[in-house]
């Protein structure tokens, strides 16, 4: 009786798995478009400018002459290079840190159920998903020298401030930076707005009990309750101020006398109208390697913050 497998389904039911797992296959079916794409397109892509860096070429000559690393270090020796370097910096602390204020005071007001917090949820997010082509050429007529910002300052008599804003270096980065924080303020809010969701009411309700007020809570329950949102958010403000383009391109096109010019600007500058594709190439790695760095180093700092918790 103890050889009856009628008593004992264990047996069977580990030959049927079995049996299911050998038709089932490895899975390499499922997964080789995504395999493809990855390293057919993007891993060839970045060898390929890797290769191109190397070359003196316009894109076009079929003969490029190889130069090795001239192209890295004409990149180190150009102060244009760097100038771009100290923008993408400067933008970053200064959206980031003004995307983290409006974020976390946002998503604290609108925790605290105004009336339409629906619609003012929608209004602060609608600026994420308009296109920068879209945006672009309003803020350039608002701070034309003939714009709705020089007409306002005319208007409440403060005439002598008004000033061709995009026109002069003085001020044609912090309006660039302005647009910025105003086109990624809604994303920090949502993610804090989520963060936020995830504290448990009664952590706050019993800091209440105790006495604490709202910025008494604010200081010791949620802003390190949303600490690992604040690394998330800097890594991403990191990559979007090193990848700048499309707004300093669109409103500025890296001028005046290079006063916006990023490091994505810079690359097409150099590649398209001067057609120096090595050199653009040269630029485009040193960017890749920045971006690699920043963020393996932001996400270490995250992960070490989860482990020491």
């Amino acid at each position: 009786m103890s050889g009856d497998t009628t008593l004992n389904p264990a047996p069977r039911a580990q030959s049927d798995t079995r049996r299911k797992m050998r038709h089932r296959g490895n899975g390499l079916f499922w997964i080789l478009p995504a395999l493809v794409l990855s390293v057919g397109l993007i891993y060839y892509s970045i060898g390929y400018t890797l290769y191109v860096s190397t070359l003196k070429w316009d894109g076009f000559s079929p003969n490029p002459e190889f130069v090795g690393a001239d192209n890295y270090a004409q990149a180190l020796n150009d102060p244009v290079f760097w100038m771009a370097i100290g923008h993408t910096l400067l933008s970053f602390i200064v959206t980031f840190s003004f995307q983290v204020a409006i974020g976390v005071t946002l998503a604290a007001l609108l925790h605290s159920n105004p009336w339409f917090g629906g619609v003012y949820r929608v209004l602060v997010f609608i600026p994420v998903i308009l296109a920068p082509a879209i945006t672009a050429p309003v803020f350039r007529q608002i701070f034309a020298p003939d714009g709705q910002l020089n007409a306002i300052l005319e208007v409440i008599g403060l005439g002598e401030f008004a000033q061709p804003w995009l026109a002069q270096t003085s001020t044609a980065l912090p309006m660039l930076m302005i647009i910025m924080i105003w086109h990624g303020a809604g994303l920090s809010f949502i993610l804090y707005y989520a963060a936020m969701s995830q504290i448990e009411p009664e952590v706050l309700e019993a800091a209440e009990l105790d006495g604490a007020g709202n910025f008494r809570k604010m200081i010791s329950i949620i802003w390190p309750s949303v600490r690992g949102t604040t690394i998330v958010l800097a890594t991403l403000n990191a990559i979007a101020s090193l990848k700048a383009f499309d707004i300093p391109y669109l409103v500025t096109a890296g001028g005046p006398n290079f006063a916006t010019e990023y490091l994505g600007t810079m690359i097409y500058r150099i590649s398209i109208r001067l057609t120096q594709v090595g050199y653009g190439a040269a630029l485009s790695v040193l960017l890749l390697i920045m971006a690699l760095v920043i963020g393996i180093v932001l996400n270490s700092r995250r992960i070490n913050g989860k482990r020491g918790q």
